[in-house]
C-alpha cells in the first residue's frame, strides 16, 4: 500500500474539494464547506495506491472556543493548531484509515512545533470522539445547538504537547 499525503491546490482542486466533502459528509449537508472556507484552509489529502480517500484542513494559530470575532472567524492563538475538518470516504471506514490520518495530522502538528490541536465533532459522532480521545485528545467542553439540520451540540476536544 503506497500512503501519500499531500497538499491541496487551491484553488485548482476546488472542485474536488467539494465533491469530496459532499461524500465525506453526505448526511449532513449543512456542514459542507463552501468554496471560501477551503480558500482559507491548509487541505491536505490523503492518498491511498493513487486514490483520495481522506481529507483534512487546518488553521494555523486559531482556537475553536465556539465565540468569534465580529468578522465571523475564530480567535487567534499563537502555538495552537485548529483540525477544521477530517474525513473519510465512507467505503473506507472502519478500516484503520482514520486512525492514519490522525496519527498523521499529530506528527504534522509537532514537526510544525503547535503546542495544542483543537477540533470538534458533532456529539453524535461517536467514531470521531473515540478515535481523538484514543489519540489523548481530552473533551474540553460541550456546546448545545451548534450544528444545524439537524441541531446538535459539538463536542470540542485538545490535546497539548
Amino acid at each position: 500500500m503506497i500512503t501519500e499525503f499531500r497538499r491541496a491546490a487551491v484553488p485548482r482542486e476546488l472542485r474536488s474539494l467539494l465533491i469530496f466533502d459532499h461524500k465525506a459528509f453526505r448526511p449532513f449537508p449543512a456542514d459542507w464547506f463552501l468554496p471560501q472556507d477551503w480558500a482559507r484552509f491548509e487541505t491536505w489529502w490523503m492518498i491511498i495506491d493513487g486514490r483520495k480517500i481522506g481529507c483534512c484542513a487546518f488553521e494555523r494559530n486559531v482556537d475553536f472556543q465556539g465565540d468569534i470575532r465580529e468578522d465571523g472567524e475564530n480567535i487567534h492563538r499563537r502555538g495552537l493548531l485548529y483540525i477544521a475538518t477530517t474525513g473519510i470516504l465512507p467505503s473506507f471506514h472502519r478500516l484503520g484509515f482514520g486512525q492514519l490520518l490522525k496519527a498523521w495530522q499529530i506528527s504534522y502538528a509537532r514537526a510544525e512545533r503547535f503546542t495544542r490541536i483543537v477540533t470538534n465533532t458533532r456529539k453524535s459522532n461517536a467514531a470521531m470522539i473515540q478515535l481523538n480521545a484514543k489519540f489523548g485528545f481530552k473533551t474540553v467542553r460541550t456546546t448545545a445547538n451548534y450544528y444545524s439540520a439537524p441541531r446538535e451540540s459539538t463536542v470540542v476536544m485538545e490535546l497539548r504537547f
